[in-house]
């Protein structure tokens, strides 16, 4: 790789294209579980607030530089379910809406998980 400017460029497979490294890495990621949406794990999540049934709202340490940014998430341990940004992207969070199968928003709980993850650009 080339380092420049606190950049690092990357040759990719077969030669013919470069990546920029710093654009490809994740800028958050968090592991949060159970009832009250208790963070567990996290790079660049400060903390995580109960928003009622099945919501949770993901604070970031470093704030994102626009509302641009991609984020998804994966829940565990449930029979069905899947994460979607929930109340719009703002740089400093991400709200999130848990919704299962049948379209019901509802909690996780004991010792269900949901893992998040962010790309963008820092601030």
């Amino acid at each position: 790789g080339v380092t420049t400017a606190g950049s690092i460029s990357v040759t990719g497979e077969g030669n013919s294209t470069t990546t920029n490294l710093q654009q490809g890495l994740a800028k958050a990621f968090a592991h949060i579980t159970g009832a009250g949406f208790t963070l567990t794990d996290g790079f660049n999540a400060s903390s995580t607030t109960d928003g009622g049934t099945g919501k949770v709202t993901l604070s970031y340490t470093n704030s994102m530089s626009n509302t641009t940014y991609s984020t998804g998430g994966i829940t565990y341990n449930r029979a069905a379910g899947s994460s979607n940004a929930e109340g719009g992207l703002t740089t400093s969070a991400t709200h999130y809406q848990l919704v299962d199968t049948g379209g019901s928003v509802s909690d996780i709980g004991g010792s269900q998980q949901l893992s998040t993850f962010t790309f963008g650009d820092l601030a």
